[in-house]
């Protein structure tokens, strides 16, 4: 599932290709639905409209319309945004086409698993409305010390747990959590609660670190992830123990092992992340 690195990437990919274009028109590619289904009325609220500005919330991607209204993507576990030539042949699992101007060009939202979704909300109060009823937390780079410790001082959740809580602090996903809990050095069954004032802080500032570098590298494919332009990410082959089951530990040569954890397989280092 795209992350936070991911999701980054395509918006900073996007940016530059979509800002100052007008929205033409918009069709529907397929008739299978969406998570969240597309509204065949939102085309004509959308056809005409000039994009302002691409960021990103959490895991979601906001393109900014400028009548204030948004479009909202969610990539959900497949999902590919990305702008293409006009003439290129639709790609199996195609769901929406967006013809841009100028330029011969279209915005194409792809997945294969139909977990992810593109929506249009209605001014900013409606935006933040979508946000608030997710309950979404604060971003990894903007997350102070003392509301993190006092996230982890109010549950009993495995720290593995509180790490994918989008409530707690938005976009982290599997694969981060993992690889924050070992540059921080624990165990992810960890209490939350339990944890000091310093191993919190090493993790908050592991979380922040290892996402940084993942946008670096433009993300992680492992499967179909692409960034905007359709480039792949780079990041997976930085993966210290995430996938890595029985490998070796890059820091201490022990073989690596998976628990699962909040429904989710989670991968450590028995020697460097040890229960206690």
């Amino acid at each position: 599932m795209p992350e936070l690195p991911e999701v980054e990437t395509v918006v900073r990919d996007l940016r530059p290709l979509l800002t100052g274009r007008r929205l033409v028109a918009v069709r529907r590619a397929s008739d299978l639905a969406l998570r969240r289904p597309w509204d065949v009325a939102w085309a004509e609220r959308v056809a005409g409209r000039t994009v302002t500005g691409v960021r990103r919330r959490g895991k979601w991607i906001i393109l900014d319309l400028d009548d204030h209204c948004a479009l909202v993507a969610h990539l959900g576990m497949t999902g590919q945004l990305t702008v293409v030539p006009a003439a290129r042949e639709l790609a199996g699992h195609t769901h929406l086409v967006f013809d841009l101007a100028p330029g011969d060009e279209q915005l194409r939202f792809r997945d294969s698993r139909r977990f992810g979704s593109v929506t249009w909300h209605e001014g900013p109060e409606a935006l933040e409305a979508l946000f608030r009823d997710a309950g979404l937390g604060p971003e990894p780079f903007e997350l102070a010390p003392a509301v993190w410790r006092a996230s982890l001082a109010g549950t009993d959740r495995a720290i593995k747990a509180v790490l994918l809580d989008q409530t707690v602090v938005a976009g982290v996903g599997n694969i981060y959590a993992d690889e924050a809990l070992y540059r921080a050095r624990l165990h992810p069954a960890r209490r939350a609660r339990d944890l000091g004032r310093a191993e919190a802080e090493r993790l908050r500032k592991a979380v922040a670190g290892v996402l940084q570098e993942a946008i670096d590298k433009r993300g992680s494919t492992i499967r179909n992830y692409v960034g905007g332009n359709g480039a792949a990410g780079d990041y997976q082959e930085e993966f210290r123990v995430y996938g890595r089951t029985g490998e070796a530990c890059p820091r201490c040569g022990r073989p690596v092992e998976r628990v699962r954890l909040a429904g989710r397989s989670t991968h450590y280092c028995p020697r460097c992340q040890p229960a206690g």
